[in-house]
């Protein structure tokens, strides 16, 4: 059997495979997750996603590595994980009542050779009060997730709606990860 890693430390990512019944270990880059400026959301999605599974796959030569990256993206503007409080509100604030997009990109790494692709939700918050918004930050959800939400715990009361596959505003879009992991024989464990 094939070693499979995980390069990411999300919590949400190794659930989601977990769930699928994967048989992995868990390995983190330290990219600094520099990208071009000119690039869209989902060429910075691919972009990171490739860099971590890259950098953990250069000395796990036997391996395949999955590395992803999610995205928040609303008019036009990415909203990675807030530094702070006010920044958190801030994010909530402009998502409230309209449509944003949740970008996952995935790079699964074999012996030099690497394949990446994207996914794409769209995602209705419904019109939030502050009140509403300062009762989100007190659970302390937002402060480790792209757009300040995670739609998996407490978040989900701001959802109002999405378009799309929900595991990828989760975190990995499992699906598809999982379909395109075949190609290179990892499998779920079904017995």
């Amino acid at each position: 059997m094939k070693s499979f890693i995980l390069a990411s430390g999300s919590p949400r990512r190794k659930e989601l495979l977990q769930q699928a019944r994967y048989t992995f270990s868990i390995q983190t880059s330290d990219i600094d997750e520099i990208v071009e400026p000119h690039l869209t959301p989902s060429e910075v999605v691919c972009e990171l996603a490739r860099q971590k599974a890259e950098a953990v796959a250069k000395t796990n030569q036997d391996a395949v590595v999955l590395g992803s990256d999610t995205i928040v993206v609303c008019n036009d503007q990415i909203l990675g994980k807030p530094k702070d409080q006010n920044e958190a509100r801030e994010m909530l604030q402009r998502l409230s009542d309209r449509d944003h997009s949740v970008l996952t990109g995935v790079a699964i790494s074999e012996k030099g050779e690497t394949i990446t692709f994207f996914e794409e939700t769209v995602v209705h918050f419904y019109p939030l009060t502050s009140e509403e918004i300062e009762q989100y930050l007190q659970t302390g959800e937002p402060f480790d997730k792209a757009g300040s939400y995670g739609i998996q715990g407490f978040g989900a009361y701001l959802v109002q709606s999405i378009s799309g596959d929900y595991n990828n505003v989760v975190g990995l879009p499992l699906a598809k990860t999982m379909r395109e992991l075949q190609a290179f024989h990892i499998y779920p464990t079904i017995q």
